[in-house]
């Protein structure tokens, strides 16, 4: 399976699943559990690699050279760092390192891990998302960090205190940023309104990362909206406007997901268990113990800052016209996607279901 398929396939389910549990907003990186997932399923094995693969698309040996092309490629998005390490108290299998050539592996040290995240993030998220214990013999940790500035900024000026209606119904007076867009980068998904924000690229950069605001009809929930933001451009229809003008609250959105107890409605249930095969990765018998993710999604006049850290860990296993103005407003429950810069690859989601606040 082509592997931005893949990762909005992956999408779309976790999505489901989050949006069945919890009715308030989210923010995710579905990019960023897929390569964490399939660099630890580059180690599976048997049916173990098997239900990874229906999940990732990918699993076993021809996991490994995938995952390091797709977190090469994703990196060439403009200001996105990309990075993935290992740290562990069993020891590695040569061939899974070298499988793996941008996947460094040292010794379990929980302090030396948090402050690789608070580097990596550049202080968007200060430490692992997940207590590591002695039982912990393996953990995983996937970092994505954008920091990009919008093409053309809000201004400040325009910003003025709107109503916010939530999901709930409660309306609220928030921060709202105001402005024009550009006719092309507006247009509906059957009955959503997406809206593309471009961001600038830096000089020598690779192509910046693309912003959707995606809007359903009142009432409507995250996973029937969100994957209109990553839906081919193509597929959309153009609005009938001359001219089109957005309302969108600043915010920041902030959530950590407790992956592990979805894995079972995503089809992942032997690689937490006992059975679990992940012979590819040590000769010590391993399970996935934990999944948790944290991000964070800052919105504001002059551009957006994203990060998402991804960890798995394992225990020990048992066995291997009239001029037409259009005025959308963010004024209740809304998606955001931010995109890579080529091929569409949802990098973070968030569903802002709830009174924006922004922090900062």
């Amino acid at each position: 399976m082509e592997r931005a398929t893949a990762i909005r396939r992956l999408g779309e389910q976790w999505i489901r699943e989050l949006a069945e549990r919890d009715s308030g907003g989210f923010v995710c990186s579905p990019a960023g559990l897929w390569l964490a997932l399939a660099a630890v399923a580059s180690g599976a094995r048997a049916e173990t690699a098997a239900e990874l693969r229906a999940l990732l698309g990918v699993a076993d040996r021809e996991a490994a050279p995938v995952v390091t092309e797709t977190a090469r490629e994703l990196a060439r998005t403009d200001a996105l760092a990309v990075a993935t390490r290992v740290w562990t108290r069993v020891p590695v299998r040569p061939a899974y390192q070298d499988a793996l050539p941008d996947i460094p592996v040292g010794a379990m040290d929980p302090a030396e891990i948090d402050a690789w995240v608070r580097e990596a993030t550049g202080g968007l998220i200060e430490r692992l998302p997940l207590r590591l214990t002695g039982s912990t013999l393996l953990a995983l940790v996937n970092v994505l960090a954008l920091r990009a500035h919008w093409e053309t900024p809000f201004e400040a000026r325009s910003t003025g205190d709107l109503p916010f209606t939530d999901a709930a119904g409660a309306s609220r007076q928030v921060p709202t940023m105001r402005g024009p867009v550009a006719l092309r980068d507006v247009w509906r998904a059957g009955g959503v309104h997406v809206v593309e924000l471009r961001c600038r690229a830096d000089p020598g950069g690779g192509a910046p990362a693309r912003v959707r605001f995606v809007l359903g009809e009142p009432g409507a929930g995250a996973a029937q909206v969100l994957p209109a933001g990553w839906a081919p451009r193509a597929s959309g229809t153009p609005l009938y406007a001359d001219a089109v003008s957005v309302a969108i609250p600043r915010f920041t959105l902030r959530t950590t997901v407790q992956v592990t107890e979805q894995l079972p409605a995503l089809g992942v249930r032997i690689a937490a268990s006992d059975a679990a095969d992940f012979s590819g990765i040590s000769a010590v018998p391993l399970a996935l113990s934990a999944v948790v993710q944290e991000t964070v999604v800052t919105l504001a006049e002059k551009g957006v800052e994203a990060a998402a850290v991804t960890v798995v860990a394992t225990r020990a296993g048992a066995a291997p016209r009239a001029r037409r103005m259009r005025h959308i407003a963010f004024d209740r429950p809304f998606g955001v996607v931010v995109l890579d810069g080529v091929s569409d690859v949802p990098l973070f989601t968030a569903w802002q279901a709830d009174t924006p606040v922004h922090e900062g």
